[in-house]
């Protein structure tokens, strides 16, 4: 995805807040049983989950830049009904979470959404959803459940590996497919030849434009 001029991060409702028991009434009493619990409690607040501290912090940057144009935005992608997403818009909007758009699919597979909101990275508590993300060359990441849902800094670090992330899988498949000999010997001959871009590509470029706009302070 191109950057232009504003990173736009697509969040999933499980990696924002925490659902665990909703989630645990859809796994074992069906979706029926899922609905009417979460309209019965459209009140009541979620915790934050395991995303949410990312997802704060990179909204914090749009408050730190002098633009007057935001330059993150979070979307939300949920599997959940307009209905019973409502609970999940209560929650953002008790958190004060600058989130305006959203995709409520219904059961439908979220990262399909991705490119009609221009998505530079998908975000999701589900490693299946970002299994295929991936596979269809969305730049995406699963958010694990052992991460602080409390941030112990309000610096935001992001670190990345090379190939098939930056970089295409192209290296990396010569070594799974035909062993470390062929491996060595192909970066030999490709040396100066740069490695196409991999799916974190369009996000990392996103990235580095707005770093640009801060002082190294």
């Amino acid at each position: 995805m191109e950057f232009s001029g504003k990173l736009v991060i697509a969040v999933s409702s499980r990696a924002l807040f925490n659902l665990d028991e909703s989630h645990h009434i859809f796994e074992t009493q069906g979706k029926q049983a899922y609905c009417t619990y979460q309209v019965e409690h459209e009140e009541d607040i979620l915790e934050p989950g395991f995303g949410y501290e990312l997802v704060r912090k990179l909204l914090a940057i749009n408050t730190l830049a002098s633009s007057s144009k935001p330059l993150v935005e979070v979307i939300l992608l949920s599997q959940n009904s307009a209905d019973t997403g409502l609970r999940i818009f209560n929650s953002i909007d008790h958190f004060k979470l600058n989130i305006t758009r959203a995709a409520f699919t219904s059961g439908m597979t979220p990262y399909c959404y991705i490119p009609a909101f221009g998505a530079h990275l998908f975000l999701s508590a589900n490693a299946d959803d970002v299994a295929n993300a991936l596979a269809a060359k969305y730049a995406a990441a699963t958010i694990l459940s052992g991460t602080q849902r409390k941030a112990a800094s309000e610096q935001l670090r992001i670190a990345f590996d090379g190939d098939a992330v930056i970089f295409s899988d192209q290296s990396e498949r010569i070594y799974q497919e035909q062993g470390l000999a062929a491996f060595t010997e192909n970066e030999k001959v490709s040396a100066k030849i740069p490695l196409p871009g991999g799916p974190f590509k369009g996000f990392l470029e996103a990235l580095q434009s707005i770093q640009a706009q801060f002082s190294e302070d």
